[in-house]
């Protein structure tokens, strides 16, 4: 099964944005180091996120921000951004006809699988960047701390 990371990217760089918006590398190559991957990805993943209306760039200019407050960017709006298959399962529709189930396996996942991706977005309407952000500063400081508090017991 193959999986995709574009979602985990998106967040990635809107939270980048975000974080560094007044003292970091902003360009593609950049938010592609952060992001370990490579910058044609991220400018991908950016056009989407501006088509979206969640991020602002200007021609020439390396300085992408947010296009609205990160409390009113949710995780679903961000899928929405980037994923053009908006289903998180799938159903094989190659299954054989002439068996019971394989006759019918597909219309039962195809109900079960909708109620998951109604659940999942209803979820991730819920969560917003501001959040986020909020978990990825506070996880960084609190090891931050925990670091200076290894040096000084060290000593």
């Amino acid at each position: 099964m193959k999986y995709s990371h574009k979602l985990s990217d998106a967040v990635h760089i809107l939270a980048f944005v975000e974080i560094f918006k007044n003292d970091g590398d902003l360009s593609s190559k950049g938010i592609a180091l952060s992001i370990e991957s490579n910058p044609s990805l991220v400018r991908r993943l950016m056009a989407s996120l501006v088509k979206a209306g969640l991020l602002k760039t200007r021609p020439g200019v390396v300085a992408p921000e947010l296009a609205k407050p990160q409390k009113e960017i949710s995780l679903l709006d961000i899928y929405r951004a980037i994923d053009d298959d908006h289903n998180l399962l799938h159903v094989d529709d190659k299954t054989n006809m002439n068996c019971p189930v394989g006759a019918n396996i597909q219309d039962t996942l195809n109900v079960v699988y909708a109620k998951v991706q109604a659940d999942a977005e209803q979820s991730m309407a819920q969560i917003t960047l501001d959040q986020i952000v909020t978990d990825l500063q506070d996880r960084q400081a609190r090891k931050e701390a925990a670091k200076a508090t290894s040096k000084i017991s060290t000593k």
